[in-house]
């Protein structure tokens, strides 16, 4: 994932650039898996103070409504929590706290992905099972180099995997992933799977870019939907659940079928809402997105920079929501992009202190300015084609194999990878636009089936 995912190229701090499905095979003499050991000190749950009922956001997460419903999907159930640091209620309390203290709920093992349960390791770093001393809980490690199921002794002392998970709303943002991927282990092992459901920042309105060949399922794109996809995390759940692989789960027919899955909705919520609607903190999800405007930057920027000289950010700031070129000088740069008039966005130029050098960094910010003429993905592929353009040599051409796989399981259509290796600066991308807003048309009508909010 670009920022917590990141194709070679970017300078994104992010996730898996490519996806090894398999996994080793195990060794008889494998020793056994570490059991937790009692902390030394496990410290009390800290309890927020609760803040007047008036000054609360207007909406309430998963997490608000299954405490407001007394914990009702998990009482009385052995419970693990798959978690990150933006895993927070409204009051900004974490999540593994409010299970800790829930009555009648046992809270005895967490899950971890990419970044590790506290966000603090960096993007593709792997990391073991390990005790958290400030819980005394044990941290089963779903990310390995990329996304593992969780194995059927992990799961073996739970009834139930609580899934609380801040995704982008964009396909290759690997955290939707690593929920499909701990729903096909549960499944598998008969477990129950309860997703606390958390706002798409860009709101349940935005579709747009091309949908993922089957063929090119992948940690950044496990699921069969355009690149800016329209739905919550619940609703994604909701969909896989239903739908046959390559899409849907990667599991038995028998396995799916006989899998219980329990989404607890936000209430408050409504598909027009962007982020700074819900009157929600935003939580940073990964290094180089901490705010809501990484996330509108995200898709806007990040495909077009995968190959070739673009960049995203300026210096070390505005990660996606700046542009600048590696070789290509601003004045030239500024009129290009400019002249391409796409609709909703406009340039402006921002000067930033460069650490490293001491020489200021110069590029271009990105204003959105109309929300709804804003298409997410249009940028990207205007991108790519300047890079034909501005570049000496046609840098998709010329990409490795490597290269190739990378942009193919992020961007999804290899018949535009293929358009672009033989046009270059003369690819038609408003053709391609339209073609692909024709299919997010349709894919969007068929998709409100799962949407649990209008």
């Amino acid at each position: 994932m670009f920022g917590s995912l990141r194709p070679p190229g970017l300078n994104f701090l992010p996730t898996l650039l490519v996806a090894a499905l398999g996994l080793a095979g195990c060794s008889a003499n494998k020793p056994p898996a570490p059991k937790p050991a009692a902390p030394l000190f496990v410290p009390p749950v800290a309890v927020a103070p609760e803040p007047p009922k008036e000054n609360l956001p207007p909406v309430m997460l998963g997490i608000d409504v299954l405490e407001a419903e007394g914990f009702a999907a998990v009482r009385g159930k052995r419970i693990g929590l798959l978690t990150h640091p933006a895993g927070v209620n409204r009051r900004g309390l974490s999540t593994i706290d409010v299970l800790r203290r829930a009555p009648g709920v046992q809270l005895v093992a967490l899950f971890a992905v990419e970044h590790g349960l506290y966000g603090d390791l960096p993007a593709e770093k792997p990391f073991p099972d390990k005790v958290d001393l400030r819980t005394g809980l044990m941290v089963y490690s779903l990310y390995k180099g990329n996304l593992v199921r969780a194995t059927p002794a992990q799961l073996k002392g739970i009834d139930a995997l609580v899934i609380d998970l801040q995704d982008i709303g964009t396909r290759s943002y690997t955290f939707a992933s690593a929920m499909k991927v701990a729903m096909e282990a549960c499944f598998e092992a008969g477990k129950e799977v309860i997703i606390l459901d958390r706002p798409n920042p860009l709101g349940g309105l935005k579709v747009d870019g091309p949908m993922l060949d089957a063929n090119r399922m992948s940690d950044v794109g496990r699921f069969r939907v355009p690149y800016v996809h329209g739905l919550t995390i619940g609703e994604l759940a909701l969909m896989v659940r239903n739908e046959q692989p390559p899409g849907g789960l990667n599991i038995t027919e028998a396995a799916r079928t006989k899998g219980k899955l329990t989404v607890i909705p936000m209430h408050g919520w409504t598909r027009a809402m962007r982020w700074p609607e819900t009157g929600l903190p935003f939580i940073g999800t990964s290094g180089l997105v901490l705010d809501f405007g990484a996330c509108e930057g995200y898709p806007m920027t990040g495909l077009g920079c995968i190959l070739g000289g673009f960049r995203h950010g300026v210096g070390d700031q505005f990660p996606f929501r700046g542009v600048s070129h590696q070789t290509v000088k601003i004045d030239p740069l500024e009129k290009e992009l400019r002249a391409l008039n796409v609709p909703g966005i406009s340039f402006r130029r921002v000067t930033v202190p460069n650490a490293k050098t001491g020489q200021p960094g110069v590029g271009l910010y990105i204003d959105i300015t109309d929300y709804d003429a804003w298409n997410p993905t249009e940028l990207s592929f205007w991108l790519m084609k300047l890079t034909c353009k501005l570049e000496p040599k046609n840098p998709f051409i010329a990409a490795t194999e490597a290269q190739r796989r990378t942009f193919l399981v992020h961007v999804g259509s290899q018949a535009f990878f293929n358009d672009l290796v033989t046009k270059g600066r003369n690819l038609d991308v408003a053709a391609w636009l339209k073609t692909w807003h024709e299919q997010d048309r349709i894919y969007q009508e068929q998709s409100k089936k799962f949407w649990l909010y209008r």
